[in-house]
């Protein structure tokens, strides 16, 4: 018996062992298939979302479902180069119409020209009206719109969850993909809540959306960040923009490589701050792809319920 029972074992700490060797070569099998494999599967980063009622409603906000002078599509020059003292958008302008997009030499849509991003040989030009657009009301109404403001909007945070792609450094939120927001039919974050929904509606469909966000910048590296969606979005890294897709429009991509950013300095760290607005009945669309590894940044208290 003791023979029959030691000849047990010693299989049984073979078949373990071989067990634990497949796994290990599996592991192994892995991280040669992904080189990236030791970055994190995924990245949450905490938001703020605020509700308005639109524009037809009583205590309605005169810029969600305000249709502009020149058309619904692409404004750009809404907002001014850098964040104001608070880190929020500056009203500039309000808006002049963009009828052919600025693009890289990737054929990538890209900011319309600010002074802090240089045009590279390879840039194609885009055109940009240069009479008033009227996207939006003025400066008073738009200052509004990130900031907890008692009787026009309600606030609460909402975190955003971007999911490494396998094989890849790319992190990527899409409501396409998303079952929480594929459930919902698009990038709908407060159905039935705060304000409830829209009039006539089963979606609440007029809000904005901010994060902050930070990241170490790692000269050619390739980093780069793109947003795909409507309405309104703005992208600001060190406080200045790089990312300009103002007004009410279909989806809409645009791209920013971070080495075209030439006073970015290797190895520093440095704001992202990520500004979007849903103004408009009818859909939302809402993608961002990065391969920048964004850290969570504290954001304020959100309001409470305001009556």
């Amino acid at each position: 018996m003791g023979s029959m029972t030691h000849g047990r074992t010693g299989r049984l700490a073979l078949v373990v062992l071989m067990a634990g060797g497949a796994a290990a070569t599996s592991r192994t099998a892995q991280a040669q298939d992904d080189p990236f494999s030791g970055l994190p599967d995924s990245i949450t980063l905490p938001g703020i979302v605020r509700d308005f009622r639109e524009r037809s409603e009583d205590n309605g906000h005169q810029d969600f479902e305000k249709r502009p002078d020149q058309g619904f599509g692409q404004y750009a020059y809404i907002v001014a180069d850098t964040l104001d003292d608070d880190a929020k958008p500056l009203f500039m302008s309000r808006g002049r119409k963009v009828t052919r997009q600025y693009t890289d030499g990737q054929g990538r849509n890209i900011c319309p020209p600010r002074d802090h991003i240089p045009i590279l040989p390879d840039d194609h030009s885009g055109y940009v009206r240069s009479s008033d657009g009227g996207a939006v009301t003025g400066p008073d109404a738009f200052h509004q719109w990130y900031r907890d403001v008692p009787g026009v909007n309600v606030s609460k945070q909402l975190p955003l969850t971007l999911v490494r792609r396998p094989g890849t450094d790319i992190y990527t939120f899409d409501d396409k993909e998303d079952p929480e927001f594929v459930s919902r039919g698009g990038f709908f974050p407060i159905n039935g809540e705060l304000f409830g929904n829209s009039r006539g509606e089963n979606k609440n469909f007029h809000f904005t959306y901010e994060l902050d966000t930070e990241f170490t910048y790692e000269r050619g590296s390739g980093q780069v960040f793109t947003f795909v969606g409507d309405d309104d979005v703005w992208v600001f890294i060190d406080g200045k923009i790089v990312i300009d897709i103002g007004g009410v429009h279909a989806a809409v991509s645009q791209t920013i490589n971070l080495d075209r950013l030439d006073w970015l300095v290797d190895g520093r760290t440095y704001s992202l701050k990520f500004f979007f607005a849903e103004r408009h009945r009818t859909q939302s669309n809402f993608r961002i792809e990065t391969t920048l590894r964004l850290r969570s940044v504290e954001l304020p208290t959100t309001s409470a319920l305001f009556d």
